[in-house]
């Protein structure tokens, strides 16, 4: 039987291995257009939480970059690829970003800001760590990876994740590889405040453990 949280707290790639591959099969949405740019704007801005990664060209020369070349922004159902190498940051998005209403949940988010940020300024508003949440719950693998299986009881593949970013058109298993980053994302933060009330048993199995060690190791005041 395969367990998940809160049953287990860390997975080594071996187990991974154990657990059903899964990607994304909801509706995918290619934005590289003012037409779907548009539509896309007005379904994402009425949601409270998404799901937040980018994806960027790499690079195997040192000391070379590339920009970002895709925005990914997901619910449970809706995926949409922003391709930011063709269409750029538009003030629509850069709204979505200022938007503190709109939570944007995502794993190691704080580099993919710096690199949106280097093609456009704006001050992000309504970003959520995820690595910095699970922490919380003695959760003690960081990377979607393994969050997938230790929350989600599902592994996702990341074969993709080199690949070239800014082809003239990218293929069914990029967009796919990409839009499960971001649902996943989604699905992580859903499905850990599901289980929010066990922070506060952490919380008070914490206390409990060192009242008793007080007891047990009294202070020398109290000597």
């Amino acid at each position: 039987m395969l367990l998940t949280f809160p049953e287990i707290t860390n997975i080594d790639k071996e187990q991974i291995n154990e657990y059903p591959l899964r990607a994304f099969s909801g509706n995918l949405h290619i934005v590289d257009n003012s037409t779907i740019h548009n539509e896309a704007i007005k379904y994402l801005s009425s949601k409270p939480i998404l799901g937040f990664d980018t994806e960027t060209k790499p690079c195997f020369h040192k000391g070379n970059s590339h920009s970002v070349a895709l925005l990914q922004l997901s619910d449970s159902e809706n995926a949409f690829l922003f391709r930011i190498n063709k269409i750029g940051i538009s003030n629509d998005i850069m709204k979505i970003f200022q938007d503190q209403s709109i939570l944007k949940v995502g794993v190691a988010i704080r580099d993919d800001l710096k690199a949106l940020q280097k093609i456009r300024k704006f001050k992000p508003q309504g970003f959520f760590e995820l690595q910095d949440f699970v922490k919380l719950f003695g959760i003690e693998n960081f990377g979607l990876k393994t969050l997938a299986p230790i929350v989600l009881g599902f592994r996702i593949s990341k074969a993709q994740q080199l690949s070239n970013w800014e082809n003239s058109e990218l293929t069914l298993p990029q967009l796919t590889y990409a839009a499960t980053d971001a649902w996943v994302s989604y699905l992580l933060y859903i499905k850990l405040q599901e289980n929010i009330h066990l922070l506060n048993q952490r919380k008070e199995t914490k206390i409990s453990e060192e009242a008793e060690l007080n007891q047990i190791n009294p202070t020398e005041e109290e000597n």
